[in-house]
């Protein structure tokens, strides 16, 4: 586990140049330095120097930071601010009381439980899937807390493939970890990214890792920056797997569409694809489609100001499009794309997972 020390030439690699400033959402809403990893950089190089502290406001700077990744693909000198923050996070909650009941709340026994709770009342809600005799595809589904919680995705996911030969495997695992990551909790992290990382490499003969969400596809394919992990994690969204299928999906009356693109999601050229299949369908691109929907986890409790910002500039983009759904990859998008547009009073966009949607169509050709 690498700590702020170890990050001191990466912080001195930083010329504050400010792209960052062009690149950061959260700058758009409160053009603050400090709430730009320019200005987070000064403050912890400061603080590697032993100049400064890692106090409570500085901390406060830190929460400042929606994770969306936008400053790292902008940075000219390649720099991981994600990385640096959350070991920043790691050593300054360490030091407090209340990281000692976070890592209570976070651990495998607390929370661990209480996503084994949830997936055993909502068992008897899921689909009982046929295993195909021949498949021809066979795919490791990374369900997510919010999944194992909730059946709905697993019925969306069982019309949609019932008539295709395919083997879903869904090993026992643990959260992605992005939330404790995302409070300091470095440990309960790492051992969450071990225990999954052990059950894929048990698995075995199988085409893809899937989930269905952005954060879970993202955070596992950081995995390897924080333990050793050999093999490449290759993990894909569904919404990749339908595309790569060809499946195609009939509406019987036209509906308008927009897509809300989720911060962690890596790539969403298979939407175009989906939408080329939808018979009846007419899709709209938003403006700023890919700028965050302002929830991203604690980040809007800590500061909902900005969140409330974001959520409201989101809700207006999407209500110029007229569209009857809003689409999009990320359970908790649609927490935040829904707020939003209950902020607005827009009653007529439902907010729905691309899964949802395709599994409305009147009828799905393979």
């Amino acid at each position: 586990m690498k700590t702020l020390k170890d990050f001191e030439k990466e912080l001195n690699k930083c010329s504050k140049c400010g792209l960052c400033q062009s690149a950061c959402p959260i700058f758009q809403v409160n053009p603050n330095d400090c709430a730009v990893s320019k200005g987070k950089f000064i403050m912890l190089h400061g603080v590697t120097k032993g100049d400064l502290k890692l106090s409570k406001n500085i901390n406060n700077y830190l929460d400042m930071c929606l994770k969306c990744g936008k400053c790292n693909n902008f940075c000219p000198s390649g720099i991981d601010v994600c990385r640096i923050i959350n070991s920043a996070k790691y050593e300054y909650m360490k030091t407090t009381f209340t990281a000692k009941i976070i890592n209570i709340l976070e651990s495998r026994m607390v929370f661990g439980s209480f996503i084994k709770l949830g997936a055993l009342i909502s068992k008897p809600f899921r689909p009982k899937y046929k295993a195909s005799k021949d498949p021809t595809t066979s795919v490791v589904y990374f369900k997510g807390c919010v999944n194992q919680i909730c059946p709905k995705t697993d019925k969306y996911i069982h019309k949609i493939f019932k008539n295709i030969p395919i083997e879903i495997i869904e090993p026992d695992f643990d959260c992605c970890g992005l939330p404790f990551l995302s409070e300091g909790n470095l440990e309960r992290f790492e051992q969450a990214a071990k225990y999954n990382s052990k059950l894929l490499n048990s698995c075995t003969d199988y085409n893809y890792i899937i989930t269905d969400c952005a954060s879970c596809e993202s955070t596992i394919k950081e995995y390897p920056k924080y333990i050793n992990f050999d093999n490449n994690i290759n993990v894909y969204n569904w919404g990749n797997l339908i595309a790569l299928l060809n499946i195609k999906f009939k509406f019987n009356n036209p509906i308008r569409v927009t897509f809300h693109r989720p911060c962690h999601l890596e790539n969403d050229v298979f939407i175009n694809q989906i939408f080329k299949n939808c018979e009846n369908i007419n899709y709209i691109q938003m403006e700023d489609y890919d700028n965050c929907c302002g929830l991203a986890g604690s980040f809007a409790i800590k500061n909902h100001k900005q969140a409330k910002q974001l959520i409201s500039n989101k809700a207006k983009n999407i209500s110029i499009t007229e569209a009857d759904y809003v689409i999009t990859t990320c359970p908790s998008c649609i927490i935040g794309l829904k707020l939003g547009l209950a902020m607005i009073g827009n009653k007529k966009t439902k907010v729905v997972s691309l899964l949802e949607f395709l599994s409305k169509a009147d009828n799905i050709v393979y």
